[in-house]
């Protein structure tokens, strides 16, 4: 048996399409489209194919939730997830990874969370994923802008998306803690397995690597 895992070949930057918040594509290349009926969560977005970001999901979102097929979601806060969200993704099918992260400006974002939660990112067998925290900003933006390093975005390109959703609202501490965040170990894990790539839709490469590597995350599923 073997583990999936997402891995963009080596770029040195990446145009930035996504505007933050609007919550609205147009259905091309398999974005999900936002009607009035179906509103998106706060601050939402496409991350790639089949990965996407946002605040926190409302019970007015879930018709909107059930056109991405999600297989997972990715919270980044310590608190409990509520019951009305939880019996959403009961229903559905939707395995729930917690990695609780504090929220407030003057709490560090922990490397090691942020590391075992990227080992669960980037196993496709989690996708179609929603990552989100609270407002879809700061925890979620340092989140995707450290997937972005695994992918070899230039830092000013990783800064400038983590702005864009930020705001006003930007974290000198957040920005650091980009600047710092080492992407080796993951790295060494990828390539110590068998390099072997395929297609999944839209030309996308994927990595395949076996189950026997060690460092397994720690995780709260539902």
């Amino acid at each position: 048996m073997t583990l999936h895992m997402i891995m963009n070949l080596p770029i040195q930057h990446k145009q930035l399409t996504n505007s933050a918040g609007t919550g609205n594509g147009d259905g091309i290349g398999g974005d999900p489209v936002a009607t009035v009926d179906n509103r998106p969560p706060i601050n939402f977005a496409t991350v790639e194919d089949r990965i996407y970001r946002s605040g926190f999901p409302k019970p007015i979102n879930f018709p909107f939730l059930e056109t991405l097929n999600l297989r997972s979601v990715i919270y980044l806060c310590t608190e409990s997830y509520p019951e009305e969200n939880l019996e959403f993704l009961n229903s559905h099918n939707i395995r729930l990874f917690q990695f609780g992260i504090d929220g407030t400006k003057d709490t560090p974002i922990p490397k090691s969370v942020i590391t075992d939660a990227l080992k669960v990112l980037i196993d496709v067998r989690n996708h179609p994923v929603l990552i989100h925290c609270k407002r879809g900003k700061h925890r979620t933006g340092c989140f995707v802008g450290c997937l972005r390093k695994l992918q070899n975005w230039c830092l000013s390109s990783v800064l400038e998306e983590y702005k864009l959703y930020a705001g006003e609202k930007s974290r000198e501490m957040d920005l650091r803690f980009l600047e710092t965040y080492d992407v080796s170990y993951l790295r060494q894990c990828l390539y110590s397995i068998i390099y072997q790539y395929h297609g999944y839709g839209y030309k996308k490469r994927r990595l395949l690597y076996k189950e026997d590597v060690q460092h397994k995350p720690r995780i709260t599923s539902v």
